[in-house]
Order: C-alpha cells, then sequence, then structure tokens
C-alpha cells in the first residue's frame, strides 16, 4: 500500500491526537468516543476524500485484492452486523431453502430483473478466497462463490445515466432496512461478486444467506448481506440521508471504504 494512503484507523488515530493536543476533547480509548467529536469527524471526512481520490489515482481500476489459496481459510468465518434478520418473511424463506428469494434489479437499467436463487447459480461462477476486514478490527479468510455483479448489470442493461449500484437488504437495524451503495469502479471489478456459498458451503444466516456483496476492496461493512435489491441510480442524494449506506448517514462511516 502506498504511503500515501492512509489505514481508517491510522486516520482515527492521527485525528484522536489532534484533538486531543488542541485541548478540545479528553484523550478517550476507542473509536466511538473519538468519533463523538464534531471537529474530529471532520478531519476523519477530509482524509477519507484525500484517501478516496489517491486510490483512485494510484490504482489500477482492475487492480486485484490478494486471493488466497485454501490452506490460509479461517477455522471460522466471523460474522459481521446481522445475524438472522427479524421477522416472518426471513423466516419463511429460510424454511423453504428460499426457493422463492428474489432480487429485483431495478433502477436506470433498460430490463428490469427478478432473479431467484436458482436463475443466480444459472449463470458462470467465480470463486476467489479473499480476507474480509471488519472496520472492528478483526479479520477472517474465506472461500466466496458467485456470480460477478458485472453479468447482472449486464443482463440488466446499465443505462448512460447510471453512475452507482445501491443495494437494498432484508435485515432492519433500528429504524430501517439495510442499504449501501458503490460506484461503477467497483460494482464492474472482476472481484464483485454476489456470493451464494462461503467455503463450498451454502452461504449461513449469519452470513448473509441466501446472497450477500462481496466488494473485496473495501471494508466489511459495505459487503451488504440479505440483499434483496440492486438498483442503478445517476445519484446518491435520493439513498437513505444522501451518503450512500446505512452507517455512512448515520455515524459518519466513510463512503469510500476502500483498503
Amino acid at each position: 500500500m502506498s504511503g500515501l494512503i492512509l489505514p481508517r484507523r491510522q486516520l482515527i488515530a492521527r485525528a484522536g491526537g489532534l484533538v486531543a493536543a488542541a485541548g478540545t476533547l479528553p484523550l478517550l480509548a476507542g473509536c466511538d468516543a473519538i468519533n463523538e467529536a464534531p471537529l474530529t469527524r471532520k478531519i476523519l471526512s477530509m482524509g477519507e476524500e484525500m484517501n478516496r481520490a489517491s486510490q483512485r489515482a494510484l490504482i489500477d481500476r482492475d487492480a486485484l485484492a490478494r486471493e488466497f489459496s485454501r490452506a490460509d481459510l479461517s477455522p471460522v468465518f466471523r460474522s459481521n452486523g446481522t445475524k438472522l434478520p427479524a421477522g416472518d418473511a426471513y423466516a419463511r424463506h429460510a424454511a423453504t431453502g428460499f426457493a422463492d428469494w428474489r432480487v429485483a434489479v431495478t433502477g436506470l437499467v433498460a430490463k428490469p430483473l427478478a432473479l431467484s436463487m436458482a436463475d443466480i447459480r444459472a449463470m458462470p461462477q467465480r470463486s476467489q478466497i479473499t480476507r474480509h476486514d471488519c472496520v472492528e478490527g478483526w479479520s477472517a479468510i474465506g472461500e466466496w462463490t458467485g456470480v460477478q455483479l458485472s453479468r447482472i448489470l449486464a443482463a440488466a442493461g446499465l443505462k448512460d445515466r447510471a453512475r452507482y449500484i445501491v443495494f437494498r437488504c432484508a435485515d432492519r437495524i433500528g429504524d430501517a432496512l439495510y442499504y449501501e451503495s458503490c460506484d461503477l469502479v467497483d460494482a464492474l471489478h472482476p472481484q464483485t461478486i454476489m456470493a451464494w456459498a462461503l467455503n463450498r458451503e451454502l452461504l449461513p444466516i449469519a452470513n448473509g444467506a441466501p446472497l450477500r456483496l462481496r466488494i473485496e476492496r473495501q471494508l466489511g461493512y459495505k459487503h451488504a448481506k440479505y440483499v434483496t435489491g440492486i438498483e442503478a441510480v445517476a445519484s446518491l442524494d435520493g439513498v437513505g440521508a444522501g451518503k450512500g449506506g446505512y452507517w455512512e448517514d448515520r455515524i459518519d462511516y466513510e463512503w469510500y471504504a476502500g483498503i
């Protein structure tokens, strides 16, 4: 990684030290305490935008995340975020093996789709062994199998005005269903897949069954689970509060969480 690109935790640490030195915030332990300070959040936001710009400038748009061998697989692959979506609707889907699950592909597309899991598994598949990096500080290596998002978007026919892809999910956190987004650079990346298997087994519920996003050059919260919808949009202004993701809108996680 280039010295010009600062990992998120380094940005947090530097911002926390800067604010504490200025006397505007007691030196507190942990990301949550630091993120409470508006000035700190502003500094982080500036650093994140620079980080995003430098990555886009320095890294080839098709650069691959590192892939590993099966000997590197983690003995346990932890789950991030929701472990079991609440509600009867999801429970009914799980009880039938997600036979009636549908993923709507909508928005700025020429041919809206409603894909079943059978449809998705019938497409050409990609398997990749990659490392999942969680914003909470843990990592795990797993083997993911699924269809490249680019194939789904090609089948739907992206319109010229499309600039971002929004992912709608079945898990509710607090007052809203989970959602995330990415730009077309990440959406069309060869390692960005809609995964239905982990370690050559059907995706466990805790890890996002029946379908989750794997966007391998991004932090874990960008990897939307329990995906029910894929929407092409021209702008993120109408998505949630306009920052493009559930956590971005609520606690100032960076929208571009590149690693």
